[in-house]
């Protein structure tokens, strides 16, 4: 019979894990760090998004809360730009709120969709936004309109989303992966 007790004299936290500080009350659906800092963005179930800057103390890691901003209901998905200076963020109150974050300014909607929005994602190639939905559309974004730049059909709802330009990959509730060529989106093909 194998025992155990080394193991229980052993350090119970090898890989220096810790807990973020005021962590969310609910579920967390999302996280993404930013690309230029050590800066840390969960979304939840709480309706919540939340910052954090992860640091360095000599050997051990820590979190400073940042910042925090509110949905009317349960956040689904975030991402940055690609300049780390603003956060997006969706979810069951059919909402994108943008938020520049860095500069201190206030959350703005910069998109709406008929369903939760499940996915978001910052295409720094195309300076838009996309958003993926549970109404079985993903919308194209200018930031600078209000209306959405292209709006294209999916077979089912929008669950997962991700981009590496020139390609999008979304998979869908119908357990089905549609692969889009973001330089020419009309083309795309579905495996299941």
């Amino acid at each position: 019979m194998a025992t155990f007790g080394a193991a229980s004299n052993a350090n119970h936290n090898p890989n220096k894990s810790f807990e973020v500080v005021q962590p969310p009350s609910d579920s967390v659906s999302s996280l993404s760090f930013s690309p230029k800092a050590n800066f840390l963005v969960a979304s939840s179930w709480d309706n919540q998004v939340r910052c954090w800057e992860i640091m360095r103390n000599g050997t051990t890691l820590g979190s400073v809360p940042k910042a925090s901003m509110s949905h009317d209901q349960p956040v689904l998905c975030s991402t940055w730009k690609d300049d780390g200076t603003t956060v997006f963020s969706g979810g069951c109150d059919k909402q994108v709120k943008m938020w520049p974050l860095l500069s201190g300014g206030q959350p703005v909607t910069v998109a709406m969709h008929d369903a939760p929005v499940k996915e978001v994602s910052w295409i720094p190639e195309m300076n838009l936004l996309v958003s993926g939905s549970w109404d079985k559309t993903l919308r194209y974004w200018d930031l600078r309109q209000s209306n959405p730049v292209h709006t294209q059909q999916l077979p089912e709802r929008c669950y997962a989303l991700t981009v590496r330009h020139p390609l999008m990959v979304v998979g869908t509730a119908d357990r089905n992966l549609v692969v889009f060529n973001l330089q020419n989106p009309q083309v795309s093909f579905v495996t299941s």
